[in-house]
């Protein structure tokens, strides 16, 4: 699956050290990259269908994963918002049939006269989309005299376990570091889970209400050696392999993960660069040469005894140019583990993290 292999090399490229905790949204970026690439014509879009894949079959995917599952049984409703908006200075066209494929329209900010308010408006829109998890996207500084135009995805689930941990039973107990054990607050649940353990990993999915999945990969090993021997093929089969439910016993830490990153230099080391020169070809977007400038991003997510709780928001900067009940089986995540959400159906993810000091 392309968006699985985008997300591996992404991953690796954003967190090159195997050594820290990070959290990013495949889908926000997938989102905002793929818009961009339906924009894009000549080399600029054969480079981000090289990194994404056919970004018309990838659109499909992001819509699908746009909207959960009906809750049942009286389930407590989850909630997913998402957001494609292109903020356009005033003096630049853009074609309708562009305008047409963003939820969140096309809308104004004057960039050129006051870059300042741009900012203001524009992280207030993020702010309400995320549920104000993410205040403030786009840091001071981040248009300049030349931006002209930004296109923003903005991302904002929470959900509940559909079984959920126990409550009270949450205890402090160690989390084996590359730095050492530190004492982290350990979540606990009896429940029959899907399991496996192949191929070196162990793989526990944690159902949550609307199709959305949490599935926790715990190497046997060091994780940065298991981690890096993964390929999309693979991480694929993975995911396919926690099918049968057993029961467990499952201590799981409580997370609190966040992530802001300049994804500019991370996606043009993976082949997508004539997007950031005056080669440039956006001419879908509109009639007027474009560029892009940055790509700024940031992803929080928060996992407790109820269910998780998850926000991104990306914004491509562009200036001018010409995711039998048996004895349970004791399963402790108390080591470093990748930690992915994703929608059951499409198999999008919403968000990657790797976790190696919870603390």
């Amino acid at each position: 699956m392309a968006h699985l292999d985008f997300s591996l090399a992404l991953h690796r490229a954003l967190a090159a050290d195997p050594a820290t905790s990070v959290c990013w949204s495949p889908f926000s970026v997938a989102s905002a990259l793929g818009l961009l690439g339906e924009g894009a014509r000549g080399q600029t879009r054969a480079e981000l269908v090289e990194l994404l894949g056919d970004v018309d079959a990838l659109g499909v995917d992001l819509a699908g994963a746009s909207e959960l599952d009906a809750p049942t049984h009286g389930q407590e409703e989850p909630v997913i918002a998402v957001t494609n908006t292109l903020w356009v200075d005033a003096s630049v066209p853009v074609h309708d049939e562009f305008a047409q494929r963003l939820s969140g329209g096309v809308r104004n900010a004057p960039f050129k006269a006051d870059p300042e308010k741009s900012r203001q408006v524009i992280n207030a829109d993020v702010a309400e989309t995320t549920r104000r998890l993410i205040p403030e996207l786009l840091p001071p500084g981040s248009i300049t005299g030349d931006t002209v135009s930004s296109l923003v995805n903005a991302l904002y689930l929470k959900t509940a376990w559909r079984f959920r941990f126990t409550e009270g039973a949450t205890e402090d107990r160690p989390f084996h570091t590359p730095g050492g054990s530190v004492p982290v607050p350990m979540m606990l649940q009896q429940q029959r889970l899907p399991y496996a353990a192949v191929e070196g990993w162990q793989v526990i999915s944690l159902p949550a209400v609307g199709g959305v999945e949490a599935v926790v990969l715990m190497p046997d090993g060091d994780l940065a050696e298991a981690e890096a021997a993964l390929t999309g093929k693979s991480l694929r089969r993975l995911l396919d392999t926690a099918s049968t439910a057993r029961e467990l016993r499952l201590r799981l830490p409580r997370l609190s993960l966040r992530t802001q990153a300049e994804l500019a230099e991370v996606v043009s080391g993976l082949g997508v660069r004539t997007v950031f020169g005056d080669q440039s070809d956006l001419s879908g977007i509109s009639p007027d040469g474009l560029a892009v400038q940055r790509i700024i991003h940031e992803s929080v997510l928060k996992i407790d005894e109820d269910g998780l709780e998850g926000a991104a928001a990306t914004a491509v900067m562009m200036r001018a140019v010409s995711f039998v009940v048996s004895d349970p089986l004791e399963v402790t995540v108390d080591r470093p583990f990748l930690l992915l959400v994703r929608n059951c159906r499409t198999g999008v993810l919403y968000f990657t993290a790797r976790v190696t000091d919870p603390s």
